[in-house]
Parts: C-alpha cells; structure tokens; sequence
C-alpha cells in the first residue's frame, strides 16, 4: 500500500509532537529500537530530533527470541530490555527516551528504573507514519481527556451495559488512573501517540458481570473486527466463561487457552476513547503489517476492555486481548458519560 520513503511533511509531524514534549536545542534525548522496529519510524524521529537540535542517540537491542506458545501483540509489555543494564542505564540518564519498540514500554519490568532520575517516555505506537501523520496529538483534546480522568478519580462504581447484552459492574474507587493525550511533557510521565483515552486498572476483586462482543467490535490482538457474538462471563475479574458459536468465539477460546496461564484470563484495564480524529473504520484500510491498531483504542466513544497484564492488582502476563467496543452506555456513579456510544456534555 505504502513506499517507506522519508516524506518531508512525516518529519513535520515528528517534528511537532517532540516539540509538544518540550524537546528543544540541548534536550537529552534517547530513541529505544530494537532490530525489528520499523525502520522509517526510527529514521523519522532521528531527523526530527536533529532539526530540533536534541543531543540525542539511538539505542537498539536486539529483539527477543520467541518464547511464548502462541505470537505476541500489542501487550505493552516489551521484553526487549531484559538484561539489557547498560541500555537502561543510557535510558535513565535521558530527559526523554522515545520508545519506538515493537511492543512498548508500559507494562515492561524494567520502566521503573527507566523513569527513577526523572526521565519521561514517549511510546509511539508501531504504526506507518501515515497514521501517525493524522493522529497529531491536539492539545485541545488534552483538556477532555484530563476532565474524563478527575471524573473517574472521584467515581467509586463504573457501569458498562450495551443493546447486545453487556452488563459490567466495576469497582473503580481506588484503581489507578492511566490516560493519553500523545505528548509527556513532564518528568516520570509516560504517554503514548496515537492516543485520547481515560483508564484504570482495577484492584483484585473488582470486576463481575457479562461482556457480550458484537459485530463491529475489535480484537486488536487479532487485528480484526468481530462478525459473530462472543459472551464473556466475568467473576472476581476473571473471564469464566465464553460462549458463541462463530469463529470468532473458536479464535478467543483456543489462542487464551493456549497461554496455560490463569492470569491471561483476568482484566487488565478498563476505559474510554476519546478522540475525534481516530476512526473505527481505520482497520479497514491498513494492511497487518502497517498498523497496530492503537487508534482503534482511542476512537471517541468506544469501551476499552482489556485483558492480561494488570501490575495493580498483581498478575503479570503476556496473554493479552484489547477489545474496543462500539454502542455502549457508561456510567460513573450517578453520572452517564457515554450513551450508545457517543460522548456526553463537557467530554463529547
């Protein structure tokens, strides 16, 4: 679909979201690659970062050999760093390290000590930059973001139900919070572009209910959208059952059976997007190999269940489904911030 030529308006586009970090002449800067990144992306931020006048260096590890029973996507949890202490070392020593890995920092054992001297990590997602180019974080939508996250700071009980059948009761009082909005700007902060979401990992004990996926729904782990019901039934956050009759039910079932892990079963976070610019359709029109569907996770109104790694509540996994969902209703306590999937009042 693509010719992987550097474009001058791709460089633009770096260009602007570094200097949304605050990157400027003099800025430390540390881009993390591994072998199998993709390289216009590495290419991009490198000419960005010289046309900013960064002290910047490239820092590349080789990728991982395989080891899980089944292939690995879009955990978070890059295994890339593993062993690596003079690479994490370089890492820390950095005002910003722009993680350009296949998997991403965020769930990785090592970005605590990535971020213990202050450093902040931007994750760009493994997209082509043609993504990337028309998912420009909008300092705009920063604002809502940041309101949708002081609403779910002070709610105690999320309630997600949809006309398919989905009814969620999830305990939220004291989850930690995660949100985008696809810059860090400050020191310790970890963000990740694309984005414009609000969510949280729950503590242990803190989801039941059912989780019906329907047509037009996403597995991102598998890049495609659900053409047939899957029906997950949740207790004490851990998926107890899931029944359909269609293909996707069958691909659920045999690729989390196949980690032999009961914790690749239980919820990892949950949430809401909220950008106007990413687009459900988006899958539509991007080979596998040029998207990792991170703006699939973010598109306005969607639901964000996922499942797997969860540090909060203290299970850690490379089995790992994110499912945005098309047409729920949400409520914070008393308050109703997604109606059939459309952003209420001040966040719409």
């Amino acid at each position: 679909m693509f010719v992987d030529r550097i474009e001058g308006k791709w460089i633009d586009t770096f260009t602007r979201v570094f200097e949304l970090c605050k990157v400027e002449s003099g800025t430390r800067v540390a881009l993390l690659a591994e072998t199998q990144s993709r390289p216009i992306n590495i290419q991009l931020a490198e000419l960005a970062l010289e046309r900013l006048g960064a002290n910047w260096c490239r820092v590349t590890v080789p990728t991982p050999r395989q080891s899980a029973p089944v292939p690995v996507r879009s955990t978070g949890a890059s295994q890339a760093l593993g062993g690596q202490e003079s690479a994490i070392a370089a890492l820390a020593a950095s005002e910003l390290v722009v993680d350009l890995t296949l998997e991403g920092l965020l769930h990785a054992a090592e970005l605590p000590h990535v971020l213990a001297d202050g450093a902040r990590v931007l994750m760009v997602s493994n997209e082509h930059p043609d993504a990337l180019e028309r998912l420009l974080p909008d300092p705009e939508l920063t604002a809502k973001v940041k309101l949708g996250l002081r609403k779910l700071k002070a709610a105690h009980v999320m309630q997600v139900t949809s006309p398919a059948g989905t009814d969620l009761v999830i305990d939220v009082a004291t989850a930690p919070l995660g949100a985008a909005w696809g810059y860090a700007e400050r020191p310790g902060q970890v963000a990740h572009w694309p984005a414009g979401l609000c969510l949280c990992f729950p503590q242990p004990g803190s989801v039941r209910g059912t989780l019906v996926l329907a047509p037009g729904d996403v597995n991102l782990t598998f890049k495609r959208y659900v053409e047939t019901p899957v029906r997950l039934e949740i207790l004490d956050d851990y998926i107890m059952g899931i029944d359909g009759d269609g293909l996707d039910a069958e691909l659920f079932r045999s690729y989390i059976a196949a980690w032999d892990d009961r914790d690749a079963y239980a919820v990892s976070h949950v949430g809401w997007g909220m950008n106007p610019a990413a687009r459900w359709e988006a899958l539509a029109f991007y080979d596998k190999a040029d998207t990792n569907g991170t703006e699939l996770r973010a598109f306005a109104g969607n639901f964000l269940y996922s499942t797997g790694a969860n540090e909060t509540a203290g299970r850690h996994t490379a089995g790992h489904f994110d499912l945005p969902m098309r047409g729920c209703t949400i409520s914070l306590d008393d308050e109703v911030i997604l109606v059939d999937g459309k952003l209420q009042g001040e966040l719409a």
